[in-house]
């Protein structure tokens, strides 16, 4: 005897209102377990899973980022609530560039889409927050390229919170790039060579409009377990936690899970 369609359809909403019931439970617990511990002034992230998360759904493989682009807002508003300084999202890579080229003219769609609402976005106002898109940015399409100014030009005299959008970044190339403009200053004799340091190098990265460019705290979904040539210079000392969500699954739970991790760790520095 086949079961009832609604006796079936009674008990999946109650599995659903229990698993929010538990959720809601667990959500709790965590928040008093972190409200009042050490929150990381400045968190990247690293968006990945995009893809596999599509793939596993037989959706196009570009088709996960659309979905990861509106989780960055969530991201984003979490962040605010927690009072979180800074926050940088690793994007898209130099090395993206290599994959199918209708992928990554896709991809820069979902990159404008998502550039058109930050400009317009009233949590972005309301909190001034600063967006910077950070990497070789003269190998994005021109289109994406406006875009970008534009919204940078629109956030500029905002300092409360900053947020980076890494694209056509790479950490090596970040470096590279600071030690070619140190390079022609030099030349132009500009600086001396012996007065070259870190705090020069620092002054010539991506990040040297940020009042605190090294991340305390640096998260990688999808469970791979490397940089990828992120913030290679400024997460030095940075805590690294990698878990296994794909970014379109990254839930508050889990950034709240994160940071009580990141609250339990000694940060000695070498000391």
């Amino acid at each position: 005897m086949s079961p009832n369609p609604w006796t079936l359809f009674s008990f999946l909403l109650k599995r659903i209102a229990g698993n929010r019931i538990v959720y809601g439970i667990y959500e709790k617990i965590l928040w008093n377990q972190i409200k009042d511990g050490q929150i990381p002034k400045h968190i990247g992230v690293i968006l990945d899973g995009n893809r596999r998360w599509a793939v596993k759904r037989d959706m196009p493989s570009w088709g996960g980022h659309r979905f990861g682009a509106d989780k960055v807002d969530d991201l984003v508003g979490w962040c605010l609530d927690l009072k979180v300084k800074t926050v940088t999202l690793y994007a898209f890579s130099t090395e993206n560039f290599s994959r199918p080229e209708a992928e990554v003219a896709e991809l820069m769609r979902v990159f404008e889409d998502k550039l058109r609402t930050m400009s317009s976005d009233e949590r972005i106002r309301r909190n001034r927050v600063q967006i910077r898109v950070i990497g070789r940015t003269n190998l994005l399409p021109e289109s994406t390229q406006k875009l970008a100014r534009a919204v940078e030009e629109d956030t500029k005299d905002y300092d409360e919170h900053y947020l980076n959008i890494a694209l056509a970044y790479g950490g090596r190339a970040e470096i590279v790039d600071a030690a070619k403009e140190i390079a022609r200053e030099a030349q132009a004799g500009k600086i001396d060579v012996e007065s070259i340091d870190e705090a020069m190098i620092e002054g010539h990265l991506y990040t040297a409009h940020l009042p605190q460019p090294d991340p305390d705290l640096i998260i990688r979904t999808s469970g791979e377990e490397r940089l990828s040539g992120f913030l290679l210079w400024q997460g030095a000392y940075s805590e690294l936690c990698f878990i296994d969500v794909f970014w379109p699954d990254f839930r508050r739970i889990d950034l709240w899970r994160v940071i009580r991790t990141y609250q339990k760790r000694d940060r000695r520095r070498g000391a």
